[in-house]
C-alpha cells in the first residue's frame, strides 16, 4: 500500500498528514489559512491522493511556518508512500488553463530535489494567505519529497487564478509521475534516490 502518515512538532507548528497514492482525492483539510486549504483540497482531487492535512501554527505571527511546515512534511509522505519507487511513470507533465491563466507543471520523481517556479503576483495576499508563500510551499515539498518541480505560469492577470492553476496543474502531473505503469524502477541506474 502506497501510503503515509507523519507528524512535525516545533515551536511554529505542529503539522499531521496522512496520504494514501491509490486514493480518489478525498481530502480533510484544517491549516487555519482558509485559501490555503481550498489549494490542498484542489490538489489532493486533481491528483487523485487521499489526503488529511491538520496543522496549528503561529499565524499570530503571519502564515510563513504554517504553510512552510505543511510542505516540509507533505514531501515527507510523498517520499515515504513512494517507497522505492518500483513501476511508476517517473514523469508527469500537465498545461492547465484557468480562465484567463495558463500554467504549466513538469515533474520528474528523479530523487533530485529542485524546484524551478516561474509566476509573478500583482498582490500580497490571496485570501488570507501570503501570495510569497506560494513558491515557499512548493519549495519545501519539492526539497523533502526529492523531486524536480517545474512550476510556470505563462500568462495570467488574477492572482486566485494563477495559484489555484498552479496547485490543480501540479496535482495533475504528480498523478501521471506517480502512477504505476509496469514493474521496473524507471531509471537506467536500477534506483531513484
Amino acid at each position: 500500500m502506497r501510503k503515509a502518515a507523519l507528524k512535525r512538532e516545533s515551536l511554529e507548528s505542529n503539522v499531521y498528514v496522512s496520504l494514501n497514492l491509490d486514493g480518489k482525492g478525498q481530502h480533510k483539510i484544517q491549516t487555519g489559512v482558509g485559501f490555503f486549504d481550498h489549494m490542498l483540497e484542489l490538489f489532493a482531487f486533481h491528483s487523485q491522493i487521499d489526503l488529511e492535512v491538520e496543522a496549528k501554527g503561529d499565524l499570530r505571527v503571519d502564515d510563513h511556518h504554517t504553510i512552510e511546515d505543511v510542505g516540509i512534511v507533505l514531501g515527507q509522505a510523498l517520499k515515504q508512500a513512494l517507497g522505492d519507487r518500483l513501476g511508476i511513470n517517473r514523469y508527469g507533465f500537465f498545461l492547465l488553463p484557468m480562465d484567463e491563466t495558463l500554467a504549466r507543471a513538469v515533474v520528474d520523481i528523479s530523487g533530485r530535489p529542485t524546484l524551478v517556479f516561474k509566476a509573478e503576483f500583482t498582490q500580497e495576499k490571496a485570501g488570507d494567505m501570503s501570495t510569497e508563500m506560494v513558491r515557499e510551499f512548493f519549495y519545501a515539498l519539492s526539497i523533502w519529497a526529492r523531486l524536480t518541480l517545474h512550476l510556470e505560469i505563462l500568462y495570467g492577470k488574477n492572482n486566485h487564478h494563477m495559484i489555484e492553476a498552479l496547485f490543480k496543474c501540479f496535482g495533475q502531473a504528480l498523478r501521471l509521475a506517480i502512477k504505476k505503469d509496469g514493474d521496473l524502477i524507471p531509471s537506467t541506474k536500477g534506483l531513484l534516490d
